[in-house]
C-alpha cells in the first residue's frame, strides 16, 4: 500500500474517488465476490453515486463496478488502471462480457472516426485485463492505422501511426512469430519513414508468403534498398493532406489545392498509397474555385 499511497488518482470528469475505512471488503454476486480493499487504491465512483456511498460509509458492489468501468473507458492509461482492470476481471464478469460485445459490434459495421476512438479504448481495457494476449495489441494497432489513414482524421496521423507502431511492437514481443504482426509492423515503420527497419523486418517473413505476396514484398524491399522512396515520410504527406482538408473546410480552396498538388507530384507515394479520396477532395476544391475542367479530371480519377 505504501507505493499506492504515493500515487494520485487521475482526475476525470464525472468521477470522484472514495477512500473506504480500513477493513472494507467488496462483496457481491451472492457471496461469490469478496475482495479485501486494504491494499487497493481509492475507489473511483460516478459523481451521482458518491453521495450515497458517503452517506452509508461505503459503496456497494454495483457502484464500484460502474465507477471502475467508466474510469477505464475515460482513460485506460489512468493511474491504477491495471489494478482496476484486475478487479473487473475478478468481480464483474458481466462487464467484461459487455465490453467484448461492444468490440464485436464495432467490428461488425463500418464506423466513423469517433467510434474508432471508442473501440481503441475498449481494446486497451481488454489489454489490461489480458496483458499477455498478443492479438489484442495487434487489433489496437490495426484500429490506429485505420484511423491514421482516414481523410477525416489525418490531422492526427502522426499520433495514430506512432501509437500503431508501439502496439505492434508489443504484439510482436508477446508473439514474435506472428506473420501478420511482423508485416504490419514493417508497414507502420515504412509510413513513419524508418525504411531500413521496415525492410529488415519484412525480410524475415518474405520467404514464408504465398507467391504473389512474396513477390510484392520483395519488390518493396528492393525499392527501399535502391532508394526508390517517397520524397518525405508518408506520414508527413498524410499530415499535409489533413491540413488541406482543414483549408478546404475553411473555404481556402486555393491553399488546399496547392497542398494536394504538391503531394500528388510524388509518384512513389501516389503508387504506394492510392487514396481516391484525395482526388475527390481536389475535384471539390477545383469545382468551388470555378475550375470545371480540372474538377472533372480530378473526379474522374477518384
Amino acid at each position: 500500500m505504501d507505493t499506492l499511497e504515493k500515487q494520485q488518482p487521475t482526475r476525470l470528469s464525472g468521477i470522484r474517488y472514495f477512500t473506504p475505512s480500513p477493513g472494507f471488503t467488496l462483496t457481491g454476486r451472492d457471496g461469490m465476490v469478496s475482495i479485501a480493499w486494504d491494499d487497493k487504491p481509492p475507489i473511483p465512483l460516478m459523481e451521482e453515486d458518491y453521495p450515497t456511498a458517503e452517506e452509508f460509509g461505503k459503496p456497494d458492489y454495483d457502484m464500484v463496478g460502474r465507477g471502475i468501468y467508466q474510469t477505464l473507458r475515460l482513460n485506460p492509461a489512468c493511474t491504477f488502471a491495471a489494478v482496476y482492470a484486475a478487479i473487473l476481471k475478478d468481480a464483474y464478469p458481466h462487464i467484461i462480457s459487455e465490453l467484448g460485445g461492444q468490440i464485436i459490434m464495432l467490428d461488425a459495421k463500418e464506423v466513423d472516426t469517433p467510434y474508432l476512438d471508442r473501440k481503441i479504448s475498449f481494446l486497451r481495457i481488454m489489454s489490461l485485463i489480458d496483458p499477455a494476449n498478443a492479438g489484442i495489441h495487434l487489433e489496437i494497432a490495426r484500429t490506429y492505422t485505420d484511423k491514421g489513414s482516414r481523410l477525416a482524421a489525418l490531422h492526427q496521423a502522426v499520433d495514430s501511426w506512432y501509437a500503431a507502431e508501439t502496439s505492434l511492437k508489443k504484439s510482436r514481443d508477446l508473439d514474435p512469430d506472428c506473420p501478420h504482426a511482423i508485416y504490419e509492423h514493417g508497414e507502420a515503420l515504412y509510413v513513419l519513414g524508418r525504411y531500413l527497419q521496415a525492410a529488415e523486418i519484412w525480410q524475415s517473413i518474405s520467404t514464408g508468403l504465398e507467391t504473389t505476396g512474396q513477390r510484392k514484398l520483395e519488390s518493396r524491399i528492393a525499392a527501399i534498398l535502391v532508394g526508390k522512396l517517397p520524397q518525405v515520410p508518408p506520414v508527413d504527406y498524410l499530415t499535409a493532406i489533413g491540413v488541406a482538408v482543414e483549408e478546404h473546410q475553411a473555404g481556402r480552396n486555393d491553399q488546399a489545392v496547392a497542398i494536394l498538388e504538391d503531394v500528388l507530384v510524388d509518384a512513389v507515394f501516389v503508387e504506394q498509397f492510392p487514396m481516391n479520396e484525395i482526388y475527390y477532395l481536389l475535384g471539390t476544391c477545383y469545382q468551388e474555385m470555378g475550375m470545371l475542367k480540372e474538377s472533372a479530371e480530378a473526379f474522374t480519377r477518384s
